[in-house]
């Protein structure tokens, strides 16, 4: 299996709750938006499915490897691309493409293969050979999914991948991470704005450390349209 399962998942920050009992699952080539509020949970909840913190309870399981005791090889199948940039701003993409290869094992004609199909893969070849720092947002954030995909990973997680882009940069990466969910790849896109999800998506929201909505997006939208349905969701949680 190449999904994501998370099940009973709990953490608190002192006295302070951040998770209450998360659960749900991705089917394997299932591309699920994760939908909240600022502050609802959505960058703990992927700090714990990336080891930067350990759950306190609960399970999580990444292309059917249980991340507390196997955790290498889970995070082996998992791709990751943070709302804040990682990228070295004085590096060119491919650089910055190489050097992350490097750090998966990867070199000579593999690395070369990796970084080229990465490449292709996200429209970013013409740039290949410009500095980051020269890129705009949305070329940025392609480099980083393009990264992200080096190693072939089962599941890609996107933590507000398009904080401080334009509409239509926004649009292209949206469509870009969809077609990658098409091809096989698991995805957990998290956002807060209903505009970037799909009436066919699969669709988790999160507010205040709880799953209040789960199914597909255009099922929990209704007849009142996503945005209305979430705000209503939402203030009635609050």
């Amino acid at each position: 299996m190449s999904g994501l399962t998370v099940s009973g998942l709990s953490h608190a920050y002192g006295p302070r709750k951040a998770l209450d009992d998360v659960g749900f699952a991705v089917a394997p080539g299932r591309f699920c938006a994760l939908l909240g509020p600022n502050g609802a949970g959505k960058s703990t909840l992927f700090a714990l499915m990336t080891r930067l913190l350990v759950a306190g309870e609960g399970h999580i399981e990444i292309a059917g490897f249980d991340l507390s005791r196997e955790p290498r090889k889970a995070l082996a199948r998992l791709g990751i691309v943070f709302q804040q940039t990682t990228l070295d701003l004085d590096l060119t993409v491919r650089q910055n493409l190489r050097y992350f290869a490097a750090l998966h094992g990867l070199s000579g004609q593999d690395a070369d293969r990796a970084t080229d199909a990465a490449l292709d893969r996200l429209d970013m070849t013409a740039r290949a050979d410009e500095k980051a720092r020269a890129l705009n947002g949305g070329h940025r954030r392609r480099t980083e999914i393009a990264r992200a995909l080096l190693h072939a990973p089962s599941v890609l997680l996107l933590d507000e991948p398009t904080v401080g882009l334009d509409a239509a940069a926004r649009r292209a990466i949206t469509d870009h991470v969809h077609d990658l969910a098409e091809e096989g790849i698991t995805v957990l896109w998290a956002t807060h704005l209903t505009d970037e999800v799909r009436p066919d998506d699969r669709l988790v929201i999160l507010h205040r450390g709880r799953v209040i909505a789960d199914g597909q997006a255009r099922e929990i939208a209704g007849e009142a349209g996503l945005s209305d349905r979430f705000l209503h969701l939402t203030r009635a949680e609050a």
